[in-house]
């Protein structure tokens, strides 16, 4: 029998099944895995959420009982996949600072589940306000949703076809998709091996020169990861970076590369990259500051509309709508959800106990600092579960600023533990563990924001497929458990292989393949300018300035011209990336916007409407994006676990480093031949 595409709310389907269980497990420890080597090389996480669902459809087709509800449960429980992952803008501090050699299991379970679960939660009361009621577009909970409708009725399309010994209809077919994740996840794992493994092909490239005492930089990254981040992310947030990139590399290097004299053991790069790291990035770091808190601000309206909003329904009796509600309208019951969120308190509770456990300080002093930090995990998470369910209903998930709340979140809690803190701030090193309190109860409010994020996006999924809401939020329960059980292992297999920035495991590293973590780094520094009162103002303080310059443009831009907008996150992250980093997600953004113009112009010449016309196009397109993304992260773990094992930074090279300059033409042919093949599938559907 042919499943409908969207399911009325009196029909039963199977949807939260062993099955999909155990393939949403599979999926979220695959992304996971991907998001973090991502988050953590160059800060962006990428959506799991259409990926996981061509992934689960393509499975589930080998069943022919499955249904769109059991994909759809697949998907919810995998996309906490990619939210949960953003706990890595935060917790890797803790091992940058010293205070952890390594990531806990134990501890790094219970914040990045306690904390997750708690955002599902926190949200479940605004589901009915802010999903059914609400006229928010929730963009990628919409366009996943309009994925399981269209493999839905693909499949019984298949099916018709089938028992009718029909012929395929004219037209190009996509089929799932799946297809295009595995050729871009492919594509990306061989060259991925190819140069971080056999080394016979380079990474980046950069041309260096010099015009009087100024020196100037030509980065280019080979990264195909970067590329399919680039593609996603648009061309708007990629020429931001791009021009972050020139604030950076053709203004304020060249500007302090001419004003302090090159040493006599130095070349062009070695004295240029220092300056720019010890210098140059805490501009950066001023701009995403500016730039987060413009961005809180400019959403304050929607946010206090969401706490309220939120507050309103937890007023409200659900036992109404819980036991006769028709089956789509049935969320968790209140009882359910104050039992869990107990439990979830009280592993809180035990987690910071045990990070508090080696403290110089009486019990009694050690109770008093958790209750501080559960409390302001639980009452400030509260607050931004609200505020970025609705940033995410308004703006995407992908394009929400976790970053900021991280950062607002860090300032805060720092100012409370130096208000409150005092007995632990008196003791020997008690800066330094009162530091490592902050960052750690920072991470428990990332881990909600990131969830609360997410999780409004699939239930608007499943309310426009007909799922049952209780069993979506059990599912994204799963899901962070499961996330959040493979994050501690991941980080440490990363942390081991390649390092931080400014923090090594071992000695002989090299430095030039360290994972930079900018969000972390920054939130680290912010914490210990606090607390310690070392930051490098002068250049946070241009890097304000610099950020408020561009507000006031993007503002007059946007009321005379009303042009692109310039996202000042993205310009902070620019300036604060490595540059060969930045530089690839600068090409897979304008590799999207020529991708654009083409369709449109093809379109216009068919005389049809765009959307309709670059339908399929698009959508291969952020497969293949997707692809890149999971093939070139994996084999970094993969690679991760080998470099580990062997203790070398380069287990498998085939060739020396006399090859460097070769294999950096080579990589850079294989780069555009990748670009040139990316280009031509996706306008083969056109």
């Amino acid at each position: 029998m042919t499943q409908p595409v969207s399911v009325p709310a009196n029909v039963t389907l199977p949807e939260l099944t062993f099955r999909g269980v155990l393939l949403g497990a599979l999926i979220t420890v695959i992304f996971t895995a991907s998001n973090v080597f991502l988050g953590l090389k160059v800060g962006l996480t990428f959506s799991s959420a259409i990926p996981a669902a061509v992934i689960s459809m393509s499975v589930l087709r080998l069943f022919k009982d499955a249904n769109i509800l059991e994909n759809n449960m697949v998907q919810t429980q995998a996309s906490a996949a990619g939210t949960l992952s953003s706990i890595i803008f935060i917790l890797p501090a803790l091992v940058m600072m010293g205070h952890w050699q390594g990531f806990p299991f134990w501890q790094t379970l219970g914040i990045c589940a306690a904390g997750g679960m708690l955002g599902v939660m926190f949200t479940i009361p605004l589901r009915h306000v802010m999903v059914v009621q609400s006229d928010l577009p929730y963009p990628e909970g919409v366009a996943a949703a309009e994925i399981l409708r269209v493999g839905s009725a693909e499949r019984a399309q298949d099916a018709a076809e089938d028992s009718a010994a029909a012929q395929p209809a004219a037209g190009k077919s996509t089929g799932t998709g799946m297809g295009d994740i595995v050729t871009g996840g492919v594509v990306a794992a061989v060259v991925s091996f190819a140069a971080s493994g056999l080394r016979i092909l380079g990474d980046s490239v950069s041309g260096w020169f010099a015009l009087g005492g100024a020196v100037f930089r030509l980065p280019m990254g080979f990264s195909l990861a970067l590329l399919g981040a680039g593609y996603l992310i648009g061309i708007v947030a990629g020429l931001a970076m791009l021009t972050g990139l020139v604030i950076a590399w053709g203004i304020a290097v060249p500007v302090l590369t001419a004003m302090n004299p090159m040493p006599a053991d130095m070349n062009l790069a070695k004295f240029a990259t220092g300056l720019w790291a010890s210098q140059v990035r805490f501009i950066g770091a001023g701009v995403i500051g500016v730039g987060a808190i413009w961005t809180l601000a400019t959403l304050f309206v929607p946010m206090a509309r969401g706490v309220k909003a939120s507050f309103s329904a937890l007023t409200k009796s659900g036992a109404a709508r819980a036991g006769q509600a028709p089956r789509t309208e049935r969320d968790l019951s209140a009882g359910w959800i104050s039992v869990v969120t107990l439990v979830l308190v009280a592993v809180l509770v035990v987690t910071f106990q045990v990070f508090l456990a080696g403290a110089p300080l009486s019990a009694a002093a050690i109770w008093k600092l958790v209750a501080y930090a559960v409390l302001f995990a639980f009452i400030f998470g509260f607050l931004v579960a609200a505020a970025c369910g609705y940033m995410a209903g308004l703006v995407g998930s992908s394009t929400s600023p976790i970053s900021g709340v991280g950062i607002v979140a860090i300032v805060l809690v720092s100012l409370l533990m130096l208000a409150l803190g005092g007995e632990l701030l008196a003791v020997q090193n008690g800066v330094q563990m009162t530091i490592a309190l902050a960052i750690f109860s920072t991470s428990a409010v990332v881990a909600v924001a990131s969830i609360s994020n997410d999780n409004l996006q699939d239930l608007k999924t499943g309310w426009l497929v007909g799922a049952t809401p209780w069993r979506q939020q059990v599912a994204l329960l799963i899901g962070c458990v499961v996330g959040a059980a493979v994050i501690s292992p991941v980080l440490e297999l990363l942390y081991n292989a390649y390092g931080f920035a400014d923090a090594m495991p071992r000695e002989g590293m090299d430095p030039a393949q360290a994972l930079s973590a900018p969000q972390a780094t920054l939130m680290l520094a912010i914490a210990r300018g606090i607390f310690t009162h070392q930051l490098n103002w002068t250049m946070i303080l241009i890097g304000m300035a610099v950020g408020v310059a561009l507000i006031v443009v993007d503002e007059i831009l946007k009321r005379t011209c009303r042009v692109a907008r310039i996202p000042v996150l993205a310009v902070g992250i620019g300036i604060y990336l490595p540059p060969t980093v930045a530089a690839p997600i600068v090409a897979g953004a304008v590799l999207a916007w020529l991708l654009e113009r083409t369709l449109r112009r093809r379109a216009a010449n068919a005389g049809q409407p765009y959307e309709q016309f670059a339908d399929a196009a698009n959508r291969r397109g952020v497969l293949i994006a997707s692809g890149l993304i999971v093939g070139e992260s994996l084999v970094g773990v993969l690679m991760a676990a080998i470099i580990g094992g062997a203790g070398t930074s380069a287990p498998l090279a085939i060739v020396g480093e006399s090859f460097e300059r070769p294999a950096s033409y080579l990589g850079l042919a294989v780069f555009v031949m990748v670009a040139v093949f990316f280009w031509r599938r996706v306008l083969r559907l056109a």
